[in-house]
């Protein structure tokens, strides 16, 4: 059986553990908030409403791609393809093609920043494995423009930094609701997260300082980790209604 990512592929140890998809999760919702396109998201009601369950759900998709075999993620790729045409459908109306490539970008960019955050620096062989796995969802879903290599990306998710992104009464709304959904506890603990992920862009028009609260805890994250200890930070950060789904990123899939 083929799969999708090789068994051996640094891919599989970036989604294989739940601390590094929750940085992908929170670096990804900082973003998500500040892209042009975001309004698509309201368009359906289920963002306002559930924005964590809402891009928790981006961040699974993109997890069980990750882990399936060759037909099995294009099946799911197509799925995802094919709920965003019916979207489309609804509101009468076609999703830019940066839209698209921008949610892939955050997925390239995440993956990279939460790994070397939380485990050790790629190297560019490995940061290209990243881009490769990504560029072939996103030719799989008919997007367009895709540099060939990770390095051609890096000047064109740049420019896409610049163009598409802006802080916007959606982008205040989302914080709103991330706040009232995890509380003011949680919300201060994800706002640090971000911190130490997003790129320079969000951080400035997010107005985020560059230093982060959680940066002197990171160590002894790492500690709690060997001490299989991790479980409990995680018990009182994470709401409860995600704990199961959270969980269930750590079984690692053959």
């Amino acid at each position: 059986m083929q799969l999708f990512v090789e068994k051996k592929s640094v891919v599989r140890k970036i989604w294989g553990k739940s601390d590094t998809v929750l940085f992908i999760f929170a670096g990804a919702a900082a973003e998500f908030a500040l892209n042009k396109a975001v309004d698509w998201l309201y368009f359906t009601g289920k963002l306002p409403s559930d924005p964590l369950g809402r891009l928790f759900s981006t961040v699974r998709y993109a997890r069980r791609i990750v882990f399936s075999s060759m037909d099995e993620a294009n099946k799911a790729i197509d799925t995802m393809r094919q709920i965003h045409s019916t979207v489309e459908q609804n509101r009468g109306a076609t999703i830019p093609d940066w839209a698209y490539r921008d949610v892939l970008f955050m997925l390239i960019h995440y993956s990279i920043s939460a790994y070397e955050l939380l485990e050790e620096k790629l190297s560019n062989e490995e940061k290209e494995e990243v881009y490769n796995v990504f560029y072939r969802v996103g030719a799989r879903m008919g997007l367009v423009e895709l540099p060939l290599t990770y390095i051609e990306w890096l000047p064109v998710r740049q420019a896409h930094l610049l163009e598409d992104l802006q802080k916007s009464e959606y982008t205040a709304d989302l914080f709103k609701q991330y706040k009232k959904h995890l509380g003011v506890l949680r919300f201060k603990v994800l706002i640090e997260g971000q911190k130490l992920v997003v790129p320079d862009r969000v951080k400035d028009l997010l107005h985020f300082r560059d230093f982060s609260l959680l940066t002197p805890l990171i160590p002894l994250y790492k500690i709690s980790r060997l001490m299989k200890m991790d479980w409990l930070l995680k018990s009182i950060l994470l709401p409860s209604d995600y704990k199961d789904q959270i969980n269930e990123l750590d079984v690692h899939s053959d």
